[in-house]
């Protein structure tokens, strides 16, 4: 947004519009995630009430946009190495190791992916806000493998809308206990978070929450257990491990959804995301990159074959 607050009437062209549809069509430099925060903050009014993102614009309509001044930032760049898959002006492409945060939060001010990047990369988007430069895109503490992150603001808005749009394909393998009765499926309902555990996320029983939706196939059984990819239609929290835990067959090591015992020595759960594929914000090129499972991963694999 520019260095002033705005005061704009909707006309004809934009009424019928969602509010945060809306501003990012007036500031396509900014995701909708970005304005959904500053919906929130009440940093953005309609006829002078504080609405949701999702309020419908009517024709003569007055949105107000106070500008917000950029926060100061105050996360240390740490000598972390990152292993690097691919980097170029845009972007660059990192394999995450399983135990990495990916940005500070609460408890976790140092040691994440965001305080490594600030070491390692000269130049990061900043429209995730200061927590955030980059990061387009996340996978959890203990969940490994590829991640896309962005050098500028321009690339991070078109990968953003390339996941939105789901023309970003994301796939994983995991370890499940035992197998489903289908060898492929797709798993599509809304998840909101658990009212009795917080850290916890857990399937909607009338459509509350957000819509997620997992495809699944079986690749390999084993006495006990399923080696199974997953394409992401969506990226909601604990997307994979929740879908797992709602047909019975959790994700081996997963300490929050998965209740059974684990024979084996793991450090979390067997997660890891082994495929991305998206173009190119600049060159629109195709990009296609797979990486290899982790060692701790392999070792189990082969213990059950």
């Amino acid at each position: 947004m520019e260095n002033k607050d705005k005061n704009l009437v909707i006309t004809k062209e934009y009424a019928g519009l969602r509010l945060d549809v809306f501003l990012t069509k007036i500031n396509p430099e900014f995701t909708r995630s970005h304005f959904k925060g500053e919906i929130e903050n009440g940093n953005v009014l309609v006829n002078n009430k504080k609405v949701k993102s999702g309020f419908v614009l009517k024709e003569n309509d007055n949105v107000f946009i106070k500008y917000s001044p950029p926060k100061t930032m105050d996360l240390t760049p740490e000598n972390i190495k990152l292993d690097i898959v691919y980097e170029d002006d845009d972007l660059l492409v990192i394999n995450k190791p399983q135990g990495m945060v990916v940005h500070p939060a609460v408890g976790n001010y140092n040691g994440t992916l965001v305080n490594a990047l600030l070491y390692n990369v000269k130049n990061l988007s900043g429209i995730n806000g200061v927590i955030r430069p980059g990061i387009v895109h996340r996978l959890d503490k203990d969940t490994s493998g590829l991640m896309v992150v962005a050098k500028n603001d321009k690339a991070h808005v078109e990968l953003s809308r390339q996941i939105q749009t789901k023309e970003c394909k994301r796939f994983y393998l995991a370890l499940h206990d035992g197998t489903p009765k289908e060898m492929t499926g797709v798993i599509s309902n809304y998840l909101l978070r658990d009212n009795k555990n917080r850290l916890k996320y857990m399937v909607s029983t009338n459509n509350e929450g957000k819509y997620s939706e997992s495809h699944y196939k079986v690749l390999t059984k084993y006495v006990g257990y399923s080696l199974i990819e997953w394409e992401l239609k969506t990226g909601r929290t604990h997307q994979i491990r929740v879908h797992s835990a709602y047909i019975n067959h959790p994700i081996v090591g997963d300490k929050l959804y998965n209740s059974n015992p684990c024979k084996f020595k793991l450090s979390g759960q067997l997660l890891h995301s082994y495929k991305l594929e998206f173009t190119h914000p600049t060159t629109k090129q195709l990009m296609k990159f797979e990486i290899d499972l982790p060692i701790y991963f392999k070792n189990v694999l082969n213990g059950l074959n």
